[in-house]
Order: structure tokens, then sequence, then C-alpha cells
């Protein structure tokens, strides 16, 4: 059981890795833009995406914090 709970886990944060830009910048666009109907759901991962897309931002431009090792950023880096 808990390995499936790190399988989904694992799922989801590389899905909102990748899909949180779309998510962010196509939900207002398909709502305002092709006047889709207003959805509950999208609308939850859109704030969920945003918040995501704040922390980073945060961690990244304020904190200047990294994800990784100092001895792997700085091969990754040259």
């Amino acid at each position: 059981m808990v390995h499936i709970l790190k399988e989904i886990y694992g799922a989801g944060i590389l899905f909102f890795y990748y899909i949180k830009y779309f998510i962010l910048i196509g939900w207002p666009t398909l709502l305002y833009g092709l006047d889709y109907k207003p959805n509950m759901i999208m609308d939850i991962l859109w704030v969920y995406c945003l918040a995501l897309m704040t922390k980073d931002i945060i961690f990244k431009f304020i904190l200047k914090k990294s994800y990784c090792d100092g001895d792997s950023c700085s091969k990754c880096n040259k």
C-alpha cells in the first residue's frame, strides 16, 4: 500500500511540474477567450498550480534556494 501511494505521489509531482504552466495560462484563456463553462475542479487545479508557481518563484528569486545538492548543482550549471 505504501509503494502505491509513493507512486501516485511521484506521478502527481511530475504531472504538476510539467502541466502547471499550461493550466495557469490555458484555463483563463478557455474561460474568457473561448467562453467555456466554469468548472470547479479546474478552478481548484488552477489555484493549486498558482500556488506551485508562486512557491517556485519565491524559492528561485527571493530565497535563492535550489532543489539539488551543492555538488550536483555545480556540475550541471557549468
